[in-house]
């Protein structure tokens, strides 16, 4: 928790230098009273006592009270801004930090997980700060500054008084030992309800297509009802906090006078009206070191599981981002386009065997580069160690004949042109959407846009939409079917003209025609920029400049389509599982 509070700017640090002052004065008024109310009781009981003089005491209890209400005011204004404000800064530097991992470390948290860190946990921790610092900081004083205001009173009350508080410790310390464990499987299992519900509502079309409504439901419910009933065992548990902490209190009360009409009844008559106005002062101060301590139980009801949080959104800040920025931000050779593996193998951080072994090969400007194979080979890896979405573990990746890990990733990231496998669409018109890769700076004119859409081949639905360009596409693209996504997506790499696009089998929910013609249109107009694909369908690539063979990670052939068929039995054998001899005879 301490390491996250760290983050506090200057401005926030002053301003809670501002509310301890402010609170500080707020107690000293609030332990005023009972002085006053001292002084009224002794007056109604001394004989010549003047009306002026106990209403002067009531003014000054009044005032003291009203004071005490403005600077609580004041400052649940002053600590809610500075949750607000530290919560808002925080959550930006946890968007900031996720933006930053690599796809392995996002695989790491899971992105439900990080979805429920940068929302609820950052939520938890806002609550405290809100809540908690006025308390963390009021209850300590109140309750030092009580005793030493009764201490002095009597050691009869005192004990009565110390005892009273051991047995609230007891309670708190037990009631947090059982808690604080629990707290950390309900914030998992938090992250467990949302991985649930973002699966179900993200694959709801399969999930009624198969009508695994029931599965769903049990799957929630069961992962629901846990969570449920580990909320409801803690809330169970700090249920038990508040009786003790009344029964405490009216027995101190009730000890207190006891003791007390003691004291007066053994008392000399001169002391008895000054021990009866002591007894109403230690009375008033022993509910002052109770109340502290129930405002130091209602800390302790919401610091264990914000401490939780904040090792959760700690997690996140503290991890090891593996890939590194460069400090290349410009082109420092003069070759443009090209892409090459140098003995490039792979795997994940966590495997024990690697995934790509010993790849090689270089694609110039211009050229057409197709990665083929079986599924699982590991062509999507390789081409996702360009944009270095991951980093080699072995050998070199060189664009433009520098080692991707010394650029800059901004700069590498604008003269790549990628396109996911799957489409992803943002919630927002069709032109927004194409315009997307000009970093939000509004550089890609319309025409362009047009341009991009009508080489994608996605002209023709999308002057059919109700506004055009301006329609508006759901967030997912959730009302745009899967070729129309894909073909957007390749405008959206189209637009910013990169020197090299990467197309993670972007083709694949196209048909043959629009595949075709899609292929021909970007020939055309990419014929200055490197093109990488990875294609399923051999029709895709055959007329690329050179293909490259994956089975297992390792490359198993190079060269053309005839080449390969010549001597490539892999590749030969994934040609024939898609088109007959004749047809292969006919292209060779």
């Amino acid at each position: 928790m301490f390491k996250i509070l760290r983050n506090l700017k200057k401005k926030e640090i002053i301003i809670i230098l501002i509310s301890f002052i402010l609170i500080v004065g707020q107690v000293w008024l609030e332990l005023k009273m009972p002085d006053y109310m001292s002084e009224i009781t002794i007056l109604v009981q001394t004989e010549g006592s003047q009306m002026s003089e106990i209403i002067k005491n009531g003014a000054y209890m009044l005032a003291c009270a009203f004071g005490s209400l403005i600077s609580a005011v004041i400052v649940g204004y002053l600590t809610s801004n500075v949750s607000a404000t530290f919560s808002m800064q925080l959550r930006k530097r946890l968007f900031d930090k996720v933006e930053n991992l690599s796809t392995s470390e996002v695989k790491k948290f899971s992105t439900s997980s990080l979805i429920t860190r940068t929302t609820n946990d950052i939520t938890q921790i806002q609550m405290l700060i809100a809540m908690g610092m006025q308390l963390m900081i009021k209850s300590p004083i109140t309750a030092i500054w009580a005793v030493t205001k009764i201490l002095n009173k009597s050691w009869q009350w005192s004990t009565i008084t110390g005892v009273g508080v051991l047995i609230l410790l007891s309670v708190i310390i037990t009631l947090i030992a059982i808690v604080m464990p629990r707290f950390k499987i309900v914030q998992k299992l938090i992250d467990k309800i949302n991985g649930v519900t973002r699966e179900n509502l993200t694959g709801i079309r399969v999930v009624r297509a198969f009508n695994a409504e029931e599965y769903q439901e049990n799957k929630f419910e069961e992962v629901n009802t846990k969570l449920t009933n580990m909320q409801l065992f803690n809330q169970k548990a700090f249920a038990v906090l508040s009786p003790v902490m009344y029964l405490v209190m009216y027995f101190l009360t009730l000890s207190i006078y006891f003791v007390g009409a003691y004291l007066i009844r053994d008392a000399m008559m001169a002391e008895k009206i000054i021990l009866f106005g002591d007894m109403v002062v230690f009375s008033s101060y022993a509910m002052q070191v109770i109340m502290s301590f129930l405002m130091l139980a209602m800390i302790f009801m919401m610091l264990p599981r914000a401490q939780v949080s904040a090792e959760r959104i700690n997690e996140v800040l503290d991890e090891e981002i593996s890939v590194k920025d460069g400090n290349i931000a410009n082109h420092k050779t003069n070759e443009r386009g090209t892409v090459e593996f140098k003995n490039v193998s792979f795997k994940y951080p966590d495997a024990d065997e690697y995934l790509l072994k010993n790849i090689s090969f270089k694609a110039n400007k211009g050229d057409t580069v197709a990665f083929i194979g079986s599924t699982g080979s590991g062509k999507s890896t390789l081409i996702n160690l360009v944009p270095r979405f991951y980093d080699a573990t072995e050998g070199e990746v060189l664009v433009d004949g520098v080692n991707v890990k010394q650029y800059k990733q901004e700069f590498l990231h604008n003269i790549v042109g990628y396109i996911p496998q799957k489409a992803v669409m943002f919630s927002a018109s069709v032109q927004e959407n194409v315009s997307y890769g000009d970093n939000g700076k509004g550089t890609i004119s319309d025409e362009k846009i047009k341009k991009a859409i009508e080489v994608a081949q996605g002209k023709e639905f999308v002057e059919k939409l109700e506004n055009k360009y301006d329609t508006h596409i759901a967030q997912g693209g959730t009302n745009l079917s899967g070729g129309q996504k894909q073909r957007l997506s390749i405008a959206r790499a189209i637009a910013r003209d990169p020197e090299i696009y990467i197309f993670d089998d972007s083709f694949s929910a196209l048909d043959y025609k629009t595949d075709s013609n899609l292929r021909n249109e970007l020939k055309k107009y990419t014929k200055d920029a490197t093109n990488l694909i990875v294609a399923q369908r051999i029709g895709t690539i055959m007329t690329a400049d050179k293909i490259i063979v994956l089975d297992d990670g390792i490359c198993v052939g190079q060269g053309t389509h005839k080449e390969l068929l010549e001597n490539c039995e892999v590749y030969k054998q994934i040609a024939l599982s898609q088109l007959s001899e004749k047809e292969l005879e006919i292209e060779k």
